[in-house]
């Protein structure tokens, strides 16, 4: 599957020309002796396929299902995808592997784009001049160093690691370790529960930030985040050779708290 960049800030920002070097400077690189593949999405351009100018809000979630839908169909190694992502929900749509906030200037061309816009506080790297040839090289070198690491292996004997994690702690990162000794990787899933039950304030982009910022560099390669539903039950039919079974630890990380740590960040 294509590894997906959100490049994303106000109209005038920037984005499509640091989308425009960033794709030549990723596919002029030779990465471990073959050549990277790189396809691009630029929102007016997609619009204009689909022929779809509705930018009210039901129209811009629209969007970015629309924009992630065409990355997920792309055989390329790389997919930039450059557009507004206004919203929080938009960008957790997209469901992005980096973003890229260009924060060059402080107001669009656009008054409605202006007030919609919600400052991101999640993002692997944040822009703040215009300069593509500079920041295409740093982002790329970035980027073409986090995939040198181990690679994820989708057939390979794998831990499934259910959660909330509202928020990722310490007890999180240990069990965390602890699985991984079993088959060397691990995919954690993120319940999509903010809001619910009204203990849950975390959104899906920042509970991931949180886990690649406590995990990363040291795991990358060695696990995967997905977005999963509110799961509550899972079943199996007989015979199907999975296992399943409750880690247990010392005290020191048990009696660790998602509840307690919220409310010491004044939070439900």
């Amino acid at each position: 599957m294509a590894k997906r960049i959100l490049i994303m800030g106000l109209p005038g920002s920037g984005k499509t020309t640091l989308a425009t070097a960033l794709k030549n400077h990723l596919i002029d690189i030779k990465h471990e002796g073959y050549g990277i593949t790189v396809e691009w999405f630029n929102a007016d351009e997609v619009r204009k396929k689909f022929n779809d100018w509705d930018f009210s809000e039901t129209g811009r979630i629209r969007q970015s299902l629309r924009m992630r839908e065409l990355a997920d169909n792309s055989l390329a190694d790389y997919v930039i995808c450059d557009f507004v992502a206004p919203l929080v929900e938009m960008r957790n749509n997209f469901k992005a592997d980096w973003t890229i906030w260009m924060d060059t200037i402080e107001q669009g061309r656009f008054e409605d784009t202006n007030r919609a816009f919600i400052t991101p506080t999640v993002y692997d790297f944040r822009i703040t001049e215009q300069d593509a040839a500079k920041w295409s090289v740093f982002v790329a070198d970035h980027i073409l160093a986090d995939q040198r690491r181990p690679v994820f292996d989708w057939r390979k004997e794998t831990v499934q690691m259910l959660g909330r994690w509202q928020p990722w702690h310490t007890g999180h990162r240990a069990l965390f370790e602890r699985l991984l000794e079993r088959t060397g990787q691990v995919v954690i899933q993120i319940r999509d529960v903010q809001g619910w039950q009204g203990s849950n304030p975390f959104g899906l982009e920042e509970v991931k930030q949180r886990i690649r910022h406590d995990l990363d560099p040291l795991y990358q390669g060695q696990y995967e985040i997905q977005i999963v539903p509110n799961i509550v039950h899972i079943g199996w039919g007989r015979g199907v050779g999975y296992t399943s079974g409750e880690e247990v630890f010392d005290e020191k990380i048990t009696k660790i708290s998602g509840t307690d740590i919220r409310k010491q960040m004044g939070l439900k």
